[in-house]
């Protein structure tokens, strides 16, 4: 056998291990020319708010907009896949984004930036049921966990790349101009990721079933997918609780420096990257309940582990131990589309997420209250309610396996 016959056997093991195929791959090149887009701009937006003449209550009201957008743009993300087909839905989100950035580069003004954030700001939010819906299609039934991890891989590449891009624009060009020649990049990626989707994304059609309405899809919820939503969203109530406050904890509590906050940060988003391949692989092949247990069980012991931190090194390990909250994520994600109805995928993800965000962003109103009786009842809160959703899946929560 020559060298290009082997080479050409090594890479057919690897797609057919990753269950990476051209939709797949047109689909990770989506989220990377997007998300760097959308990175480099979106992050900086606070400042490019303030440096108009906008006062600080915009700051706020744009990161309300976000979360509340968040939770509301899951719907009908989901509804319009199940309709359109996955192809058209994400184009036109896309399409949307790009109209939003329109408006940033041709209005330099606080308003328009709000106005635009409308249409840009939840991409992610509105798409992700739509990603998932391709991925349930374009991907074997056992690579399924495989392949939304090789999302939530490809994500983090414009997460951690997209800022460092744009800081380098707004220290050569200012605040101001550089926010607007990071959003034309934008735009330009957007153009280049609705060709990518219109020429590789395969035109994946459901059955020809009706997308649910939202009430239709809530009753549609089976029992398992219900207690699974019910354990996640105490989960998501211990992340949130602690969330906003944990940099304050690291640097003004604790005395530690923002440099090394930010050190903390990337070994976070390293060990969330290391773990996810191999969770994968095991999570396919044996099962996604203990992934999603062990999953939950780091997001319970974090704000415990922040508690008793003394020093740099004690954060490091507590910063890995929130880096491996990744450990089942995508997994999790998979068993939703595998309890979902056949014919409303999409529909039924973005309704889970619907549900979920809205009533877990209370639990961001409630922090600041808690975090003023004092740090440790900030944390221990966050604790137990990581504990009570953790439980609450470990008895209840339902596995699903694939024979084919």
């Amino acid at each position: 056998m020559n060298e290009n016959s082997k080479s050409r056997d090594g890479l057919k093991q690897i797609m057919a291990f990753t269950g990476l195929n051209r939709t797949m791959g047109a689909m990770l090149a989506m989220v990377v020319l997007v998300g760097l887009g959308e990175k480099m701009a979106e992050r900086f937006l606070p400042l490019y708010l303030l440096a108009l003449g906008a006062g600080t209550q915009s700051v706020g009201f744009l990161n309300a907009m976000d979360n509340l957008l968040g939770a509301l743009y899951s719907f009908p993300g989901g509804h319009f896949s199940d309709r359109w087909g996955a192809r058209r839905a994400l184009m036109a989100f896309t399409v949307l984004a790009m109209a939003g950035y329109v408006v940033v580069i041709l209005v330099p003004a606080w308003w328009a930036v709000l106005a635009g954030a409308v249409l840009f700001i939840s991409w992610t939010a509105v798409s992700l049921p739509g990603i998932m819906s391709l991925v349930s299609n374009a991907v074997p039934k056992d690579r399924r966990v495989m392949g939304v991890t090789l999302h939530s891989l490809v994500r983090r590449i414009p997460m951690a790349l997209g800022p460092i891009l744009g800081g380098i624009l707004i220290g050569r060009y200012g605040t101001v101009q550089g926010v607007r020649i990071a959003f034309t990049a934008a735009l330009a990626m957007g153009g280049l990721s609705l060709w990518i989707q219109w020429r590789f994304i395969a035109d994946f059609r459901e059955r020809k079933t009706e997308p649910l309405r939202l009430s239709e899809s809530w009753k549609a919820f089976s029992p398992a997918l219900r207690s699974l939503l019910a354990s996640d969203i105490l989960i998501r109530f211990a992340e949130q609780i602690p969330y906003a406050f944990v940099v304050v904890w690291v640097v003004r509590e604790k005395g530690l420096t923002a440099a090394q906050f930010g050190t903390l940060t990337a070994v976070e988003m390293v060990t969330a990257m290391l773990v996810y391949i191999p969770v994968a692989a095991m999570a396919d092949r044996y099962g996604k309940k203990p992934f999603v247990l062990m999953t939950f069980g780091f997001f319970t012991a974090f704000p415990l582990a922040l508690l008793f931190c003394r020093s740099f090194s004690s954060f490091v390990l507590a910063f890995a131990l929130r880096g491996l909250k990744e450990f089942g994520e995508p997994t999790r994600k998979a068993l939703i589309m595998d309890l979902a109805p056949e014919g409303a995928k999409a529909s039924t993800f973005g309704t889970y997420y619907l549900i979920r965000d809205v009533i877990v962003s209370g639990a961001a109103l409630s922090s600041a209250t808690l975090w003023n009786i004092a740090p440790s009842v900030n944390f221990l809160t966050a604790f137990g309610f990581g504990v009570a959703g953790t439980f609450l899946f470990a008895l209840f929560g339902k596995d699903v396996h694939h024979k084919d």
